[in-house]
């Protein structure tokens, strides 16, 4: 997996690009916890759960259908109000379904583990993305801390951050240009 740090990047990249009005605390952490949530799949293996099971780590909640459910699920808990068929609407669903999905991708880009159920439940093959060039992170906290958790940082800065950082400046630009416009158009 890539670590929840550059997981939780990502996310926040693609909530500045989609943010619009919705640029509030409960929007950035919401997407933060869709980035991560994945990977709470590691629990079954408390329950005897194998690694390539359906349920198992990297596959069900790794898909972009679990994504869409959960997508549907927080919008309808954190935004009640909001008409889904509201631009508004949309765009909750459509970051909080990205954002989800982000994990999978990410990990599907990884140089561990046994692939990812991408398309579960329709197909649960495991699947990679031909390049895998981020360090896969090792699974718990007490095993990031040192060298292996250094090297999986390098390489997620190079494929993660870096992109992230140039997505969310875009978007930002941007979305100041276009408020700069805003306020030297004559009025009509």
């Amino acid at each position: 997996m890539a670590s929840v740090f550059s997981h939780a990047v990502a996310g926040i990249a693609l909530g500045k690009v989609l943010e619009g009005k919705a640029s509030n605390l409960k929007f950035w952490l919401l997407g933060v916890f869709c980035t991560i949530f994945p990977d709470a799949d590691v629990i079954f293996f408390q329950f005897g759960v194998k690694y390539e099971d359906f349920w198992g780590h990297r596959g069900f909640m790794h898909s972009m259908v679990f994504a869409l459910l959960m997508a549907l699920l927080l919008k309808f808990i954190f935004y009640p109000r909001v008409k889904w068929n509201s631009r508004y609407g949309l765009m909750l669903g459509l970051y909080f379904f990205l954002c989800m999905t982000s994990h999978g991708l990410l990990d599907m880009l990884t140089t561990g583990g046994k692939g990812v159920a991408i398309l579960a439940p329709f197909d649960n093959t495991r699947y990679f993305f031909p390049w895998r060039v981020i360090r896969v992170s090792p699974i718990g906290i007490k095993n990031f801390f040192g060298e292996w958790g250094l090297t999986v940082l390098k390489s997620e800065f190079i494929w993660v951050w870096i992109p992230s950082a140039l997505i969310y400046g875009i978007a930002w630009l941007r979305r100041n240009s276009r408020k700069k416009l805003d306020k030297t158009a004559p009025n009509q």
